[in-house]
């Protein structure tokens, strides 16, 4: 499945987490491993919560907008 990720640069790394799964977060000195880090946090999230029989979320529908600034 395909889940969005947000990516947050810092001033000092870069930061994610995933809105379909509160409380999964990665953070890094590089974007790139940024999503590598949140790929795993991602999976090994999933996986507890099918063996914990919680039910895994459906990918939420995330849409960007553009806004004149």
């Amino acid at each position: 499945m395909r889940y969005s990720i947000i990516i947050e640069r810092g001033p000092n790394n870069f930061s994610a987490y995933a809105p379909d799964f509160p409380g999964c977060v990665a953070a890094a000195d590089t974007e790139e491993e940024t999503i590598k880090l949140m790929r795993e946090a991602l999976a090994m999230h999933i996986e507890d919560m099918r063996k914990s029989g919680e039910q895994i979320p459906e990918p939420s529908s995330v849409r960007e907008v553009e806004v004149a600034a």
